[in-house]
């Protein structure tokens, strides 16, 4: 099941086919979706997350929290609507495209990756990219 919440103006469109296409990178990855709910949110509640659950002082674009046990994903994604639209800018790239990137980069970590070396950026930048080219 996945499920979608917006603190914002922001609203997902086309929730079958994003939904759908996550239910298959979650297969891809021979994981079983078990829950995962994603939250849009602003910059300001997602540092205030960012602040309380991790010591961060810092603006990100997204958080996951993992409750997943052994092959079954389960957890939470929050995502800073306000910090994907600067990014998206910043990189010129669409938005809608920076907002999927965005998403499927907190369902791999709920899949097992990690970004915290290079090498591990340079993998999970590059399945990003293979997901993302299965949207159509």
């Amino acid at each position: 099941m996945i499920k979608y919440f917006s603190s914002t103006d922001f609203v997902i469109n086309d929730k079958p086919h994003i939904t759908s296409w996550i239910e298959g990178v979650i297969n891809k990855e021979s994981r079983l979706l078990e829950k995962l709910v994603f939250n849009f949110c602003s910059d300001e509640s997602l540092l205030k997350i960012n602040k309380e659950f991790l010591n961060h002082d810092t603006l990100t674009d997204v958080i996951t929290f993992d409750y997943s046990s052994s092959k079954a994903v389960s957890g939470e994604v929050f995502i800073s609507v306000d910090r994907v639209r600067e990014n998206a800018k910043e990189f010129h790239q669409d938005f809608n495209n920076e907002i999927k990137r965005v998403m499927i980069h907190g369902v791999l970590h709920l899949c097992g990756y990690n970004d915290k070396t290079a090498k591990d950026k340079a993998l999970m930048s590059d399945m990003e990219n293979r997901h993302l080219a299965f949207f159509s």
